[in-house]
C-alpha cells in the first residue's frame, strides 16, 4: 500500500514498487510517471498511464524478454484491456494536456510532478541467443503378458479285477450205510460254524504330480541410441563503415564459430 497525495491508497506489487518507494512517501502521479520513464516507457505514454491511475485504472506492468514480448500482449489484450488511445483522446478533449499537466509545480487537484526529461539515447537490442540439447529418458508401455491359472477337469477310467466270496448252504442226503458220527463226530452234539463272506471294492486315491512349468521373466538389456537434432544460436555480423571491418559476434561454442 502506497499512499500517494491526490490518489489515495495505491495497492502496487512486482518489479515496479522499489522505484515508486524510493520516490518518496510524497510521490504523486508524476512520480508513477517517473518510474515508468526510468523504467523505458516513452514519456508521454508514461504520464497518460498516471492519469488513468489517477482515475482509478489499474495498471499491470510486465517484465519479459523479448522473444516473450507476442505472447505477454496476447494474454493481456485476452482480459479487457481498454483502447488507450481512445480513453486518451477523450481525456484531452476535456482538457487534460498529457505530459504538461502532470509536471512542474502541483496542480489544481494537489499533485506533486516530477520534471520532464528527454534522452538523446536510444538502445537498440538484439538479443543473442543459444539453444542446448538435453536428452533424457522415459519409461513408455510396450504392452503386458498376463498369466491365469485355472483347474480344469477330464474324465478317467481304469479298470481294476475284484474278487469276491460267496456263502453257499445246502442239504444233501446221506446213505442209511453211513454209522452215525463217522463223519461229523456225534450227531447229537451242538456245533456252531460260522463262514464269513469277503469281497474287494475299487478304493480310489489320487496323487499330484508335476509335469510342466510355466516360468515368466523380464530381460533387460542396454542399447546406445544417437538422438540427431538441430540447434539455433544467434549470430550478429557487425559492418563497421568508418573503418571498413566486418565482426562477428555469438554465443558460447566452437572456437571456430565464434569471433569470425
Amino acid at each position: 500500500m502506497l499512499a500517494i497525495p491526490g490518489l489515495g491508497p495505491v495497492v502496487a506489487a512486482g518489479w515496479l514498487v522499489s522505484t515508486l518507494v524510493g520516490a518518496g512517501a510524497g510521490a504523486a502521479v508524476g512520480g508513477i510517471a517517473g518510474a515508468l520513464v526510468d523504467a523505458g516507457v516513452d514519456e508521454n505514454d508514461a504520464h497518460a498511464y498516471a492519469e488513468g491511475i489517477r482515475r482509478g485504472g489499474a495498471l499491470v506492468t510486465v517484465r519479459a524478454s523479448e522473444a516473450d514480448v507476442d505472447r505477454i500482449v496476447d494474454i493481456l489484450d485476452d482480459e479487457g484491456t481498454v483502447d488507450f488511445d481512445e480513453r486518451e483522446n477523450t481525456w484531452r478533449s476535456e482538457g487534460w494536456t498529457g505530459a504538461s499537466t502532470t509536471t512542474g509545480s502541483s496542480t489544481g487537484a494537489g499533485l506533486t510532478g516530477r520534471a520532464s526529461t528527454t534522452s538523446d539515447r536510444a538502445d537498440e537490442v538484439i538479443p543473442v541467443a543459444e539453444e542446448e540439447l538435453h536428452v533424457g529418458k522415459r519409461e513408455v508401455n510396450r504392452g503386458r503378458v498376463r498369466l491365469h491359472s485355472r483347474v480344469v477337469e477330464r474324465p478317467v477310467q481304469e479298470q481294476v479285477t475284484l474278487r469276491e466270496e460267496r456263502v453257499a448252504v445246502e442239504r444233501r442226503p446221506v446213505s442209511g450205510t453211513t454209522q452215525a458220527g463217522t463223519l461229523a463226530g456225534d450227531p447229537f452234539q451242538e456245533r456252531t460254524i460260522e463262514v464269513e463272506e469277503r469281497a474287494e471294492e475299487a478304493v480310489v486315491s489320487k496323487e499330484a504330480r508335476v509335469v510342466e512349468e510355466v516360468v515368466v521373466r523380464k530381460e533387460a538389456e542396454q542399447r546406445t541410441e544417437t538422438i540427431s537434432d538441430t540447434v539455433r544460436k544467434t549470430e550478429v555480423d557487425v559492418e563497421d563503415e568508418r573503418g571498413n571491418t566486418v565482426s562477428r559476434t555469438g554465443t558460447t561454442g566452437n572456437p571456430s564459430d565464434r569471433d569470425r
